[in-house]
């Protein structure tokens, strides 16, 4: 009957690229609205709500002189057409400051010029209200990264010119007194000790407020095993300015955990494992990590305790016993050793000192025992983009160690060591990876010598195509560690979907105890690829040049 309410469907004409924010917002074109009331003060109101509700979501996008028209000629069909017209740009911009930051001090005036010159919306650029409140938000998020802990926006205002489509944008900062750092104030510590916190942290009181330096050290924390969660921030009170004091609030992590695990590698063949692990050892923040690991040709249990970081450091201690029987030779180690490691950034030194005894086991060759006592000392730098799954950047290594015939060892000897791996992505989604390694152990003889500190080559992580460790010297029927290592590899990645891709190698390398009988070995291959949690595994067929056969390698397929 006429006057009643009925079914009815809206067509929308309107720019492309407004269709999909007017057909999101506008409740006119949305499937539960299309009852159409009665002719009357109802239809009216939903006019006139339609036009208000378009009008203000093209004020949002910079348009404030649309042309808005409802067509009602068909009862069953409506047309909504929208003419934006002109798009607003910004015409002029102004930037002022109060408090220190305005001081004309000329640390403080070339701040304020950089601030002005990070704009983000510019004279000459179109209008929006999202960029408008971001390039506010990017402002005080620059003002307030140092320095000015409570800086303010006092006065913002944006003066719109309908008619020629321009707008001019104003926005006072007060940046507020100076904050300096006050001392820590932690909550939230349970179990672990109470300067456990300020052990983590390189705050001085005194310090100009840095938020990224908050962060660097709400980041060391919330890394700890220790805890589950860490939030650092500073009161944002003027009155507290001078040595506003470091909130660090934490949860603490659950301290024991025990663990099982198994797995199968080509190199050593299948595993089983236990590890237990107590992050509050006694109750004093200490970290303890042990574990035992039996595999088909290689069994090892060890135990290390790590205290918590001091002046930048990280200093350990720890026991392991290992034995292994890889290409017929049997090697028993027992070793004892404290270490100091170092994080810098990207780069990661450490200093260790061992001491241990060796027992040499050669198929047809003679058994015997050596003790000695080592220093080495390991620099990494890892510039990669994914530590886990790298795709560009370069992991660099060096060590250098050696023990004496005055402490221990049966002669001097001098163990250096360097790698080389770059990561090159290669269009959208492959890679290439480059990987050298060399070694060099400056000696009179290989006798008396740690196996640790000679080399052997091949298998996974190595030179593919040839068993674990079976490129190196021989004695009686075994394959032992010579003085001098060189390997270089080349394999390209392709992804052919997000988790799953092939690899197309070849490596080349040996380990001897001289120049003159060092020889390369060669192999070649190709293998799969799948991204897991713990970075991409690998299985690889590669087919060994020298030998003349083919071997199946399967490992995790970056190893730092």
């Amino acid at each position: 009957m006429p006057g009643e309410a009925a079914a009815f469907d809206v067509v929308l004409e309107a720019p492309s690229e407004l269709r999909a924010l007017l057909m999101q917002h506008v409740r006119l074109l949305k499937q539960d609205e299309k009852v159409l009331p009665a002719a009357g003060p109802d239809r009216r109101a939903l006019i006139r709500r339609t036009q208000r509700e378009v009008t203000d979501l093209l004020a949002t996008e910079g348009y404030f002189s649309p042309e808005i028209d409802i067509d009602q000629q068909e009862r069953e069909r409506w047309r909504l057409l929208v003419t934006p017209g002109p798009r607003t740009t910004v015409r002029n911009v102004t930037l002022s400051f109060e408090g220190e930051l305005a001081d004309g001090a000329p640390e403080r005036t070339a701040r304020v010029a950089e601030l002005r010159k990070g704009w983000r919306l510019p004279a000459g650029k179109p209008f929006r209200q999202g960029d408008w409140d971001g390039a506010k938000q990017a402002l005080m998020d620059e003002v307030g990264a140092r320095r000015y802990a409570a800086a303010r926006v006092v006065q913002s205002r944006a003066t719109v010119d309908a008619e020629a489509a321009t707008v001019d944008l104003s926005v006072t900062v007060d940046s507020g007194p100076p904050f300096f750092l006050g001392p820590l104030e932690v909550s939230g510590l349970q179990a672990l000790p109470g300067d456990f916190v300020a052990r983590f942290s390189g705050l001085e009181v005194g310090d100009e407020y840095d938020r990224s330096a908050l962060l660097t050290l709400q980041r060391t924390l919330q890394n700890a095993p220790q805890f589950a969660s860490v939030v650092v921030d500073v009161e944002r009170d003027a009155a507290k300015a001078a040595a506003v004091p470091v909130n660090v609030q934490v949860v603490e992590a659950r301290s024991r955990r025990l663990g099982f695990g198994a797995g199968f590698s080509s190199n050593t063949g299948y595993r089983v494992e236990t590890t237990y692990r107590d992050v509050n050892l006694w109750r004093r923040g200490w970290e303890l990590s042990s574990g035992l690991r039996l595999e088909q040709r290689r069994q090892s249990a060890y135990a290390d305790i790590f205290l918590p970081p001091e002046g930048g450091h990280r200093d350990s201690i720890g026991a392991l016993v290992d034995r292994s029987d890889l290409e017929g030779l049997k090697l028993e180690n027992r070793a004892v050793g404290v270490a100091r490691t170092t994080v810098r950034g990207d780069i990661e030194t450490k200093l260790a000192l061992r001491l241990q005894h060796e027992i040499l086991e050669p198929d047809g060759a003679e058994k015997s025992t050596q003790n000695a006592l080592t220093l080495n000392w390991t620099w990494v730098q890892r510039a990669v983009d994914d530590l886990l799954d790298p795709r560009a950047g370069n992991v660099l290594e060096f060590q250098v160690g050696g023990g004496s015939s005055i402490a221990l060892a049966e002669q001097d000897f001098v163990r250096l060591y360097s790698r080389y791996v770059h990561y090159r992505p290669m269009g959208e989604t492959d890679s290439l990876i480059l990987r050298l390694e060399g070694g060099a152990t400056l000696a009179k003889t290989r006798e008396g010598i740690p196996q640790d500190f000679l080399f052997r080559a091949g298998g996974a992580q190595s030179v593919r195509g040839y068993a674990y460790q079976s490129l190196g010297v021989s004695e009686g029927d075994a394959t032992v560690g010579g003085r001098y290592l060189g390997i270089a590899s080349a394999e390209y990645v392709r992804w052919f979907r997000p988790a799953w891709g092939a690899a197309f190698f070849v490596d080349s390398g040996d380990a001897a105890d001289s120049r003159e009988s060092f020889r390369l070995h060669t192999g070649y291959g190709v293998g799969g690829r799948w991204r897991s949690p713990a970075g991409p595994l690998a299985v690889d067929l590669a087919w060994g040049q020298q030998d003349r056969r083919l071997r199946l390698h399967f490992g995790v397929a970056i190893a730092f």
